[in-house]
């Protein structure tokens, strides 16, 4: 029995289980838990989704109405993890990734729990572990859950739509080095499945408000700063511009790909002022410009060679200057 067919037999066994995933959600995060989802109620169970925090507007046209959310309902999601006989931790590797109060919870739980996740460095604390850092996604994780399982006839549009959607989201649309052939493959089986990929990125795409597309346009014109010997480009956003074009979670999450696409620019680092601190995302190209380093060393965070988050307690004005400082010491002069 492989490990797959192992968290099958747990699922099977299991009367309440609970799906986790990361704080500040994203497409990963979201499609991989509602395609678990949809996959365990194919095999005739039930699950409950408990999330730190909602998922950002722009993937509002997914149905994650059985989602619970620490932000609103921290009661069920109590209850939910003191009643769980078996608990899904996917896209994240390290308990402190789904805040400090479902941890807690977490890290209290007596059941079996199932880690499933691509990052790197993983901490030993699930029952079961699937980590794969050569996969794209974790979408693509569940993907080879239903497949290598021996349950790949039960995968249709309802399971497979959101687990395109974590795929195509984590890896920039394939743009990515973390796009494998595998992926591709796991991609066609979804599409077999009945996944109509063209409506997916409709949806993730044409579904701009006017004061997002004010908000990108104006960091692009006036925040995008260019270190142009080592072209590496900074973009800063604080509070106070987020509120004037009336920011929405979600709103910035593509502006690191943008600056990043300027003709020879080897990393993009943007960072927003929200909650009280500053959260970073990392962006690079190629093996030569790793990002993750940068992050984890000096701003608490990691993640993928070529897409990393952190944070900063600083100020704008002092993490803008810290970053700047530090560009040089992890990238080469042109």
């Amino acid at each position: 029995m492989n490990t797959y067919e192992q968290i099958v037999a747990e699922i099977k066994a299991a009367k309440n289980i609970v799906i986790t995933s990361h704080k500040s959600a994203d497409g990963d995060s979201v499609g991989s838990s509602l395609g678990l989802l949809n996959f365990i109620e194919k095999l005739g169970k039930t699950a409950i989704v408990c999330h730190p925090d909602a998922a950002p507007k722009f993937l509002h046209w997914l149905d994650t109405s059985p989602f619970l959310l620490m932000t609103e309902q921290p009661e069920d999601i109590t209850t939910a993890f003191t009643t769980a006989d078996l608990v899904f931790c996917l896209d994240y590797n390290a308990t402190n990734r789904i805040g400090p109060d479902m941890q807690a919870l977490l890290e209290a739980v007596s059941c079996k729990t199932v880690m499933i996740d691509h990052h790197l460095n993983p901490e030993d604390f699930a029952t079961l572990t699937v980590s794969e850092p050569t996969a794209s996604s974790t979408s693509e994780l569940i993907v080879d859950l239903i497949e290598q399982s021996g349950n790949i006839d039960l995968l249709d549009e309802k399971i497979g739509t959101p687990l395109y959607l974590g795929i195509l989201t984590d890896t920039g649309s394939f743009r990515f080095s973390s796009t494998s052939p595998r992926t591709h493959e796991v991609l066609a089986k979804l599409l077999a499945g009945g996944v109509v990929h063209n409506l997916i990125h409709e949806k993730l795409s044409d579904n701009n408000t006017l004061s997002r597309l004010r908000l990108q346009g104006y960091a692009m014109c006036e925040k995008l700063e260019v270190m142009e010997d080592f072209m590496v480009s900074i973009i800063s956003l604080s509070k106070e511009e987020l509120a004037k074009y009336n920011y929405q979670k979600g709103d910035t999450d593509n502006l690191a790909n943008q600056a990043l696409s300027i003709k020879g620019m080897r990393a993009a680092i943007v960072f927003t002022e929200r909650d009280g601190i500053m959260k970073i995302s990392f962006r690079s190209k190629g093996t030569d410009n790793p990002v993750n380093i940068l992050a984890g060393e000096n701003f608490n965070g990691g993640g993928h060679a070529n897409a990393s988050g952190g944070m900063s307690e600083l100020t704008v004005t002092e993490t803008l200057e810290k970053i700047k400082s530090l560009v040089p010491n992890y990238f080469s002069a042109l």
